[in-house]
């Protein structure tokens, strides 16, 4: 079978995490990394053997003055590669789309570019067949992937009509919270609807969705509460049915001392996932309401992972490597161990 081989631009937070998952896919091939670091960040691309490259002659340099073997720049490893996955920080993306373009050569942006920079933004169990053969997509947010996923499940299952959801978002990511971030205080965004609900819409235009959010000093994960109301009167049962059809959302329980983020990332750092990650969306069965024809629930996010499945299935779409939807995201779900109950 002859693989995809796939480019990663940007060794951070979200492209070490794309880079181990295309690592594990039978499909694709790992191109190679590339980035503007020297330090331990992209040493740990050296231990696990991946071809690193630089972003220009420059860093290629500083890279060989640190004693790390570069195998070229960046317009090296893209004519070497057939689609690339471009996880670079906000707004510096943006600034590669034109090279792509140059080159004829297939690409996925991360969420934080706007819709605008591919026209079409992906989330595999709702869009993926529109992404088939494309040039280029964008992989939505991870609260905006999570809340595409759950919309989606009762969408799927005729129940949903149109839904409300606060968001309580970390600061910012684990490894630079000595950087940044708040402390001591709620910083709440001044616009309502917040951008993840019309992001949302970018995917699915059919979303009746509106959001809110706020910034909280924890870099864990996020947290959602939504209210959501159906097209009628229902239970509980069924609306447990619809998120089960869904592959990548987890219930979990309050009552089993899963009862803040901190202690759902100990529980995936225990079944042993890389880097503690939770690809799922892990809603709170016990908490979850239903009143008639309305729906509360609540779910914990995890920021850095949860847009790994997704950028792996927007690969296999992009490339056209596999039409199907279901197929891809089993596939995906096996290589990294996604699941719906936890233990």
């Amino acid at each position: 079978m002859e693989k995809i081989r796939v480019a990663i631009n940007g060794y951070g937070v979200i492209g070490k995490r794309v880079a181990d998952a295309v690592h594990l896919q039978e499909d694709m091939e790992l191109a190679g990394v590339c980035d503007v670091i020297t330090d331990w960040r992209i040493q740990m691309a050296v231990l696990k053997k991946y071809p690193v490259f630089a972003s220009d002659d420059m860093f290629k340099t500083k890279m060989n003055e640190a004693g790390i073997n570069s195998s070229g720049t960046l317009n090296d490893l893209l004519a070497s590669s057939d689609i690339i996955v471009d996880c670079t920080p906000k707004k510096i993306a943006a600034q590669n789309i034109e090279l792509y373009k140059k080159l004829g050569k297939k690409f996925i942006l991360q969420g934080g570019e706007k819709h605008e920079a591919t026209g079409h933004s992906f989330s595999a169990e709702n869009n993926y067949a529109t992404a088939i053969n494309l040039d280029a997509t964008r992989v939505v947010s991870c609260n905006t992937t999570s809340i595409v996923r759950t919309l989606t499940a009762l969408k799927n299952a005729g129940l949903l009509l149109k839904a409300r959801g606060t968001l309580l978002r970390r600061a910012t990511d684990p490894w630079e919270s000595h950087l940044t971030g708040i402390m001591n205080t709620l910083v709440p965004e001044k616009d309502i609807p917040s951008h993840q609900g019309p992001d949302a819409q970018s995917v699915d235009p059919s979303f009746n969705v509106i959001t809110s959010a706020v910034k909280v000093p924890e870099t864990l994960s996020h947290l959602h509460y939504w209210n959501v109301q159906l097209t009628r009167k229902t239970d509980k049962e069924e609306v447990l049915d619809a998120f089960n059809k869904s592959t990548r959302i987890a219930m979990i329980e309050y009552s089993d001392e899963l009862a803040a983020n901190n202690t759902v990332k100990e529980l995936m750092l225990a079944i042993g996932r890389p880097y503690g990650d939770m690809y799922e969306v892990a809603v709170w069965k016990d908490m979850l309401k239903v009143v008639g024809d309305e729906l509360f629930y609540a779910y914990i996010v995890d920021n850095q992972a949860i847009v790994i499945p997704e950028t792996i299935d927007a690969i296999r779409a992009l490339a056209g490597i596999e039409p199907d939807a279901e197929k891809s995201i089993k596939k995906t779900n096996e290589s990294l161990g996604v699941k719906q109950r936890f233990y």
